[in-house]
């Protein structure tokens, strides 16, 4: 299970918010710079400069988005170790429904649900994933059963095989 030894809780908690803001900035400069430069006036100039101005202006808020999914997210995981004292997959599938179901809180109880349930179906979804890829790369190492020889067929020779 080495794929669940990382940062201890309160570390992780931190750790993947910067990886959510990291990974949502990345995410959003990508996709507000096709935005920006299919939205702004004709020119390669203008055009260049919208792209530039959707980034600064969107590319943080959607790291900022990507952080509070990731934080809560890892807030929720982290507690759910501590109740359950050990880490598996069904933590982070509940930590996924539930991270869901926070989120859209505010939307009313069939948004909780849809969304708890979109949560858990995904993150069940993404370690399925993960459990086949290792247990089919596993296998790829796994030694091979060498035939034992037949003891009849063995040279009873001397000490390099000849019947001295």
């Amino acid at each position: 299970m080495e794929e669940y030894a990382r940062e201890p809780c309160p570390w992780r908690i931190v750790d993947d918010c910067g990886g959510g803001f990291t990974m949502g900035c990345i995410g959003g400069a990508v996709f507000q710079s096709v935005k920006g430069f299919r939205n702004a006036p004709s020119g390669t100039t203008r055009r260049l400069l919208g792209s530039l101005n959707a980034i600064k202006q969107r590319a943080p808020i959607i790291g900022g988005n990507f952080a509070i999914w990731a934080g809560l997210f890892s807030t929720v995981d982290c507690t759910l170790v501590k109740i359950r004292k050990k880490e598996d997959p069904w933590n982070l599938i509940t930590s996924g429904a539930v991270t869901g179901a926070i989120l859209s809180v505010r939307s009313g109880t069939g948004a909780m649900v849809g969304s708890a349930i979109i949560g858990g179906v995904l993150l069940a979804l993404i370690e399925g994933v993960g459990i086949l890829f290792t247990r089919y790369s596993a296998e790829q190492f796994k030694p091979v059963n060498p035939q034992m020889e037949d003891p009849s067929q063995l040279n009873t020779g001397g000490i390099f095989g000849s019947a001295a």
